[in-house]
C-alpha cells in the first residue's frame, strides 16, 4: 500500500489534527498514565481543555483562588458576540429594534425582581403572622390552665 503523494504523511507535512504518529503517541501516553498514575494524565487532560495555557497563565488563576474563571481567556465567540455587541450590526434600523427589544426585557427584569421581591416580603409576613398566631394560642393555653407546681 503507498500513498498518494498529497497525503500529509508521505509529504512530510502536518495535517490540521497535527502529524499522526505524534498524536498517537499523546493518546498511547494518556492511556498509560492513567494506569500507572492518573493524577498526572488528569492534570494533562485540564490543561488540553483549557487551551494549553502558559505557566504564568496557569499561576494567575491560581493565585485568585475561586475566581480563577477571570484569569481564563475568553473564547473567541465570547469575544465576538461582545464585539458585536458593542459595535452594532451595522444595520441602524436593526440596531434601533435590538436596543428596543433589549430595553423592554431589561424593563421586564426589573419589574420581576420587584415582585419576587414583594412576594418574599408578603411570605415573611405570613410566618410572621402564623408564629404569631401559634405562640397566642399557646399563651391563651397556658394561662387558662393556670400555673403549675412542680414538686
Amino acid at each position: 500500500m503507498s500513498f498518494s503523494s498529497t497525503s500529509p504523511w508521505a509529504t512530510g507535512k502536518a495535517c490540521r489534527s497535527g502529524p499522526f504518529p505524534r498524536r498517537s503517541f499523546e493518546i498511547g501516553a494518556v492511556v498509560v498514565a492513567f494506569f500507572y498514575w492518573w493524577p498526572l494524565a488528569a492534570a494533562y487532560i485540564a490543561w488540553k481543555v483549557a487551551g494549553y495555557p502558559a505557566l504564568s497563565e496557569l499561576r494567575g488563576m491560581i493565585g485568585r483562588g475561586s475566581d480563577w474563571q477571570a484569569g481564563m481567556r475568553k473564547s473567541r465567540f465570547a469575544q465576538a458576540f461582545e464585539a458585536a455587541d458593542l459595535r452594532g450590526t451595522g444595520n441602524l434600523a436593526f440596531d434601533d429594534y435590538r436596543r428596543a427589544e433589549l430595553d423592554r426585557l431589561n424593563a421586564q427584569r426589573k419589574a420581576l425582581q420587584e415582585e419576587s421581591r414583594a412576594f418574599a416580603e408578603f411570605v415573611e409576613e405570613l410566618k410572621r403572622a402564623k408564629d404569631r398566631e401559634q405562640f397566642d394560642a399557646f399563651m391563651a393555653k397556658r394561662n387558662t390552665s393556670g400555673p403549675t407546681q412542680n414538686v
